[in-house]
């Protein structure tokens, strides 16, 4: 019995990567020194060579992800 063999050129892999950053203390912080603290962490990341390469390349997808903070 022969199983036919799939086509290689048909599949199509890309290697990801994810950045993750945590500011410890974070929620501890006034509400303006959040968002600053975030302005300085994008500002720093956009100012990368592979940032703005990648970003040049339509390669780049954001997706914020926010401190989970306690329902009360």
């Amino acid at each position: 019995m022969t199983i036919p063999s799939e086509q290689s050129s048909d599949i199509r892999f890309e290697i990801g990567h994810v950045l993750f950053i945590d500011i410890v203390g974070y929620s501890k912080l006034l509400i303006n020194e959040q968002s600053e603290q975030i302005r300085t962490l994008r500002e720093i990341v956009r100012g990368t060579e592979q940032f703005r390469l990648a970003e040049a390349q339509g390669k780049v997808v954001r997706l914020p992800i926010n401190n989970p903070k306690p329902m009360s």
